[in-house]
C-alpha cells in the first residue's frame, strides 16, 4: 500500500570548500566566470568614452626668421593655429588681424616715432603697445625691417598653463571670456610694453612655435577701426579658426574664407 503526502525534495550533493575553489579556479582561466572589478574584466572590459574637449595640439618647434618676412596679408592667415609660449603658459593662437603699409588704421602711418618704431623693425619681432591705458596688445612684427606691418592677435585659447592664466587674467573659468580679446591675451602672456622688439623665433622669453593648421579659416572686416578710411574699414583683413569658440565680438562679420 502506497502511503500519498508531500514529495520528499532532492537532496544535493554540496561540493567541499576544496573542490568549490578548484573549479572557480578553472572558470577563471577559461574566461567562463569572471568576478566584476577583477583584472581580468577590467582587461576585457570596452575602454570608457572619451571626453568631448578641444584636441590640444602638439607644441613644435620654434619658426624661423623668415616664416614672418612676408607681407601682414599673407602672414596673418598663416598664424592661426601657431602657438604662443611663455615660460608655463602656451596659447594657441585662433584669430588676428592684417595691418599693412599705407593702411590708414596701421599704426605705421604715423612714420617712425618713439612709440612706433618697433612695428618698422624686423620680421618677427614683437610689437606690444598700451592701448587705452589698460591694455597690452601683442602684435607680430611682419614683412623686412623698414616696412612697417604687423599683425595683431586678437583672440587665443588655452594650451597649458590655465592656473597661471586664471590668476593673471583674475578670472576663474575656463570659457572662451578669459582668452577672447587682445587685451586679454596679453595680460594672460604677462606682457608690457618691454617685450617690444623681443625676437620670437628666438628660444626662451616670448616664443611663437609651430602648431597644426586649421581646417577652416574665417574671414571678415577687422574691429575698431572706423577712424580709418571707408576702403580699409570693409578690408576682409581679420581672420579666424573656424568652428572654435575662441573668438572676440563680433562674430556675425566673419565668413569662411
Amino acid at each position: 500500500m502506497t502511503t500519498t503526502g508531500a514529495p520528499t525534495p532532492p537532496r544535493f550533493k554540496r561540493s567541499s570548500p576544496r573542490k568549490k575553489s578548484q573549479l572557480i579556479s578553472r572558470r577563471l582561466a577559461s574566461g567562463k566566470t569572471e568576478a566584476a572589478g577583477s583584472p581580468a574584466a577590467l582587461a576585457r572590459a570596452p575602454p570608457p568614452a572619451p571626453l568631448e574637449v578641444d584636441a590640444v595640439p602638439p607644441i613644435g618647434r620654434a619658426l624661423p626668421r623668415e616664416f614672418f618676412e612676408v607681407d601682414a596679408l599673407d602672414l596673418a592667415p598663416r598664424l592661426l593655429g601657431k602657438l604662443l609660449r611663455r615660460d608655463e603658459v602656451v596659447l594657441r593662437i585662433t584669430e588676428v588681424e592684417a595691418y599693412r603699409p599705407n593702411d590708414s588704421a596701421c599704426h605705421g602711418r604715423f612714420g617712425i616715432t618713439a612709440r612706433t618704431a618697433p612695428v618698422f623693425g624686423p620680421g618677427g619681432h614683437a610689437y606690444v603697445y598700451l592701448c587705452y591705458g589698460l591694455h597690452m596688445m601683442l602684435n607680430v612684427v611682419a614683412d623686412m625691417e623698414g616696412v612697417g606691418a604687423a599683425v595683431l592677435i586678437r583672440s587665443c585659447s588655452p594650451v597649458s598653463g590655465l592656473e597661471t592664466i586664471q590668476r593673471r587674467r583674475n578670472q576663474q573659468t575656463e570659457k572662451p571670456v578669459l582668452l577672447t580679446g587682445p587685451g586679454k591675451v596679453g595680460q594672460a602672456l604677462g606682457l608690457s610694453t618691454d617685450w617690444s622688439n623681443h625676437p620670437l623665433y628666438t628660444p626662451g622669453g616670448l616664443e611663437v612655435l609651430d602648431g597644426p593648421e586649421p581646417e577652416g579659416i574665417l574671414v571678415g572686416p577687422r574691429v575698431g577701426i572706423e577712424y580709418a578710411s571707408p576702403e580699409h574699414v570693409a578690408a576682409p583683413w581679420r581672420f579666424a579658426i573656424a568652428g572654435t569658440p575662441w573668438i572676440s565680438a563680433p562674430k556675425n562679420t566673419l565668413r569662411p574664407r
